[in-house]
């Protein structure tokens, strides 16, 4: 895949999508493990952005992570890839990788079929339910996309927005956010827009 950008021009729709899990041989090779079985995004990108697992990405530090060409990229092992870098000459040099998080470019990942999403695209999307009259209410926003082992489970922030149009999470007794786990199933899911940022469901507005 071509990408005109320099490795150090940080793009700004980076995305955490596997860590280094070890060196792999003695030439500079890593063992890396996605995120997701597919991986299509980590074969697809030419230069991986790798954070130290010791730092933090806080709002504008994006700098904080190293842009690294990528040389060469192939499936190992079943779940795992082995990558070679620009510049991990070395088995040493790639050890000191270890656990670093990988991130690329969401444009580096391959358009999704028809149906399919990609969890990253659901997260903060707004989640309607209905009421018993059969009305869409707004139950809250998609805070996280979980992993059953059966299909995806959205994890829905429970809240409104305020006069202001800001989105306020909805609290307990004990100051926690109220949370609900929704099963990312066409049985409860009716209607996906990415693009208006909204997913539509029967999900009860009195759970």
């Amino acid at each position: 895949m071509e990408d005109a950008r320099p490795a150090d021009v940080v793009p700004d729709d980076l995305i955490e999508v596997g860590r280094v899990a070890m060196a792999h041989g003695v030439r500079g090779w890593l063992k890396i493990q996605p995120y997701s079985p597919q991986a299509e995004a980590l074969l697809n990108a030419p230069v991986w952005w790798l954070k130290a697992p010791d730092s933090i990405l806080e709002p504008g530090a994006l700098l904080r992570l190293r842009g690294m060409p990528v040389q060469a990229c192939r499936r190992q092992g079943g779940q795992f890839l082995a990558a070679q870098l620009a510049g991990v000459s070395d088995r040493d040099a790639a050890q000191a990788l270890r656990a670093y998080t990988v991130w690329v470019p969401r444009e580096a990942f391959p358009a999704a079929q028809d149906d399919e999403y990609y969890w990253v695209d659901l997260i903060g999307c707004n989640f309607y339910g209905q009421s018993e009259s059969g009305a869409s209410v707004l139950l809250g926003r998609v805070g996280q996309v979980l992993d059953n082992g059966a299909h995806a489970v959205l994890q829905i922030d429970c809240g409104a927005c305020d006069d202001a149009g800001v989105f306020q999470v909805r609290q307990d007794a004990k100051g926690r956010p109220v949370q609900v786990l929704v099963p990312f199933v066409a049985a409860h899911v009716h209607h996906v827009d990415l693009t208006g940022r909204r997913i539509d469901s029967d999900w009860p507005a009195d759970f």
